[in-house]
């Protein structure tokens, strides 16, 4: 029996972050959900401060889009919270700098967590960020 406390559903954000196609995160996004895990994932990229907010409301857009969560303001603002959560840890390496990548999101009843996996950088000299924020919300 797996067990589906924060750490797995975390795990499976993550992964749905890594897809390198719209083919895999289909594959991904079904084999989870045979789980019971719902997921989503979304491409984005340009100068990271400039775009906070546009990388948080495109995660709850495709939490919603993808039925991973209600349009209530408690659901909604777990996304958001998670995203920016996950935004804060790769600030430091993204300040003045564009990103590039994509954000996984993950729930499994009352546990919601956000993943965003970016290159970070100027031109050919990237480097990688990975982020991560965990909200717990009734389910």
């Amino acid at each position: 029996m797996a067990l589906y406390g924060s750490r797995r559903i975390a795990r499976v954000a993550i992964e749905m972050a890594l897809t390198g196609t719209r083919e895999e995160e289909k594959e991904y996004k079904q084999r989870f959900l045979k789980e019971g895990i719902k997921t989503a994932a979304v491409d984005y990229g340009g100068d990271f401060i400039s775009s906070v907010s546009k990388i948080i409301e495109r995660a709850v857009v495709a939490s919603k889009r993808e039925g991973v969560i209600k349009e209530i303001h408690v659901d909604e603002g777990a996304v958001a919270g998670a995203a920016r959560e996950a935004l804060s840890q790769i600030m430091p390496k993204a300040v003045g700098l564009n990103v590039g990548g994509k954000i996984g999101i993950a729930r499994k009843e009352d546990h919601v967590t956000v993943a965003v996996f970016f290159g970070v950088g100027l031109l050919h000299l990237d480097e990688v960020a990975i982020g991560l924020g965990h909200r717990a919300v009734p389910g």
